[in-house]
């Protein structure tokens, strides 16, 4: 009962000092607030981020002559720069070279082109890649509508693309896109298959391009680019071994000297999450520091409303003390308001935090999530606040003098 009725009180001295109540509620709400907002939206974003990567594939990895993200200064980006293209040819002996990988895909991609069909067209913002048979296996691209490319269509330079589903929606509204033409630049393609549909990552979509033969490719657009090979091991288990493999091959290849590093790059799911991860940390930390000085405030606030009403209600100390309460009574009464009035500005801030964070979640196209670590957590740093700031009003509240709180006025 002495809960309750704790809890009830607490509940009446926020209302009876509404403007330093609010302005304490307010000061933990935004400590909350602004660490729930940020861990929801990582949260989110991690996990489409995961998800989408692991529906790409865990037994594969690419080869590029660029890192995914390129870390470092002007200096470190200039030696990225000078480094060789990879070429076709070099995927090929890279295939021809090694015994453990089951594919090794070969691209070559240009960015920002405009897809055709009949008085519809596209974003200038197409990605067109130009592969090889084994790219479909070695990245597990699946098509939904009609068939990936044949050796023959590389072979003999058939002029044929397997387009992602943003193309499609785009311009074949209602219509079968199997057998129709479409033209990039002054090129006609026929459509053989739709790639089955792979989502966004941080809302950009990954359906938004089209693949050729890389006959075709090499033809219509060149090889003065960098190619890039898909490798996919056996299985997960061997994914150490086959890079290592590819890493020597590559090496070999590319005639790197010994003692010197590679002239190109390994890229595998679990570096890019980790990368993003090391990212997300720097915005983890600056809203830990914004949430611990709102804290920090508002736990000062509680004190200070807690001293008020140990003074405002000392001749209420006074006469409970006079009729039997002891000191744990008392002690535990303003204990449990001090931590009332904390849970109540940190559910508030939790609560939002976890819209807002949703908020921006959908914002950036991905699934929104429920982050109940980080709710238990802001719910123990609440509790936390509301004790640490509590304790000494109530230790001031339980040690008065019973005598010298009935005579006060």
């Amino acid at each position: 009962m002495q809960v309750f009725e704790s809890i009830k009180l607490a509940y009446s001295s926020i209302a009876g000092n509404k403007l330093r109540s609010i302005l304490t509620l307010i000061g933990i709400a935004v400590g909350l607030f602004s660490i729930i907002i940020v861990m929801t939206a990582i949260s989110a974003v991690q996990k489409s981020v995961e998800d989408t990567f692991n529906r790409i594939g865990t037994n594969n990895f690419i080869v590029q002559k660029w890192p995914a993200l390129q870390m470092g200064g002007p200096h470190r980006r200039r030696d990225f720069r000078n480094r060789k293209d990879l070429e076709v040819k070099e995927g090929e002996k890279l295939r021809e070279m090694t015994s453990l990988p089951t594919a090794v895909g070969i691209s070559l991609s240009t960015g920002g082109r405009t897809i055709k069909y009949g008085n519809e067209k596209t974003n200038p913002n197409v990605y067109v890649a130009g592969v090889n048979f084994d790219y479909f296996i070695a990245l597990e691209l699946k098509v939904s509508e009609g068939r990936n490319f044949s050796k023959s269509d590389n072979d003999f330079s058939k002029p044929v693309a397997v387009v992602g589903t943003d193309i499609v929606d785009r311009l074949f509204k209602n219509i079968n896109p199997i057998g129709h033409t479409i033209r990039v630049d002054k090129f006609s393609y026929e459509i053989i298959g739709v790639f089955e549909k792979r989502g966004s990552i941080l809302g950009q979509s990954q359906d938004n391009f089209i693949c050729v033969p890389l006959s075709v490719f090499q033809k219509h657009f060149g090889s003065e680019r960098s190619a890039a090979f898909a490798v996919m091991a056996k299985n997960k288990d061997l994914i150490d071994e086959t890079m290592d493999e590819v890493i020597g091959a590559m090496r070999k290849i590319r005639k790197v000297p010994t003692g010197m590093e590679n002239d190109f790059e390994i890229v595998t799911n679990e570096q890019l999450i980790e990368q993003f991860n090391d990212i997300t940390k720097y915005f983890k930390l600056g809203s830990g520091v914004v949430a611990f000085i709102s804290l920090l405030a508002a736990g000062i606030g509680i004190m200070n409303i807690m001293l008020v009403s140990v003074t405002e209600r000392t001749r209420e100390i006074g006469i409970r003390k006079a009729v039997g309460a002891k000191r744990k009574n008392i002690l535990t009464q303003f204990i449990i308001e001090a931590l009332s009035l904390s849970w109540f500005g940190g559910m508030i801030g939790i609560l939002l935090g976890v819209i807002g964070g949703n908020l921006v979640a959908v914002l950036l196209g991905v699934s929104v999530v429920l982050p109940i670590d980080w709710i238990v957590i802001g719910l123990i740093v609440t509790s936390f606040v509301g004790i640490v700031f509590g304790v000494y009003p109530a230790y001031k509240a339980a040690n008065l003098d019973p005598i010298e709180a009935l005579r006060y006025e």
